[in-house]
């Protein structure tokens, strides 16, 4: 990685696409969607674990050089002169590693109110009624409650996200995280790009929120998800201001699982804004 490498991961529906589309303004960066790294990054792990007995002749420095390529030759060609920023939301459960390989990095970890972030994958499932979403395993049935389910288990969308941010946020590599808001990037996206430059060490860039470019990429990936409009973001930011598709009850629920709001029970070193 010729000019360095940070992360963006964070939350379901809570900005990252956004603030990716934001962040590929300045020339310097690379910046997208969920990129292919991080799958390859856990199956070359798994292939290099015990459970190949040729994984003998491999020792950890060997290793480290081969998850160290991945990102290497994945980006060799697409931007090899530019700031990368990778995304995927597993990079939190694997901060150990990647301070290791990348000593340098930061992280950017997108939040949201969950109530919000529930609400907003149910309101994509109605908008796509005639069209059954890998998020639910192409199931056509349920109902609001057991799609809720299903995002906030262990394995759901939301909950391993959720369950991976607060390993990272209370974990031993804690003050390379900053946390952004939602809220806080829809209402002040310029305010709060120069708190990630600032973060990251860089010299500001003159982006223009009110003019921001489509990933054309992300559509076509959307489709193949049955779940058109996942990665969609407006053509400027704008902060949303609807009523909840959610049963009371449900939305209740969802919004104490904002363990970031309360500040004074997170580490010092997690940055926030």
């Amino acid at each position: 990685m010729q000019k360095g490498i940070h992360f963006i991961a964070g939350l379901p529906r809570s900005g990252s696409t956004l603030l990716a589309a934001l962040l590929r303004q300045n020339p310097r960066f690379h910046a997208g969607m969920t990129s292919p790294v991080g799958s390859l990054f856990s199956t070359l792990l798994r292939q290099m674990s015990q459970e190949n007995e040729a994984a003998v002749f491999i020792d950890d420095n060997q290793r480290a050089r081969l998850l160290r390529a991945c990102f290497d030759a994945y980006y060799a060609d697409i931007h090899p002169e530019k700031l990368v920023f990778d995304t995927n939301r597993m990079w939190t459960t694997k901060l150990p590693a990647l301070v290791e390989l990348f000593p340098d990095l930061r992280m950017i970890c997108c939040v949201r109110n969950p109530a919000w972030i529930i609400d907003s994958v149910e309101r994509l499932t109605r908008r796509n009624k005639f069209e059954p979403s890998k998020i639910f395993n192409f199931d056509p049935g349920g109902t609001v409650y057991s799609r809720a389910e299903g995002l906030s288990s262990g394995a759901g969308m939301f909950g391993f996200a959720l369950n991976a941010l607060r390993e990272a946020v209370y974990g031993e590599h804690s003050e390379r995280l900053l946390l952004v808001r939602y809220e806080t990037l829809t209402t002040n996206p310029l305010g709060t790009l120069a708190a990630i430059y600032g973060f990251i060490d860089e010299p500001l860039f003159r982006h223009d929120p009110e003019h921001i470019e489509p990933d054309y990429a992300a559509m076509e990936f959307d489709a193949r998800l049955g779940t058109i409009g996942l990665h969609e973001i407006a053509p400027a930011v704008q902060a949303p201001s609807r009523q909840t598709l959610l049963p009371p009850d449900l939305f209740a629920r969802f919004e104490a699982d904002a363990f970031w709001q309360d500040t004074a029970k997170l580490p010092t070193t997690v940055r926030i804004i």
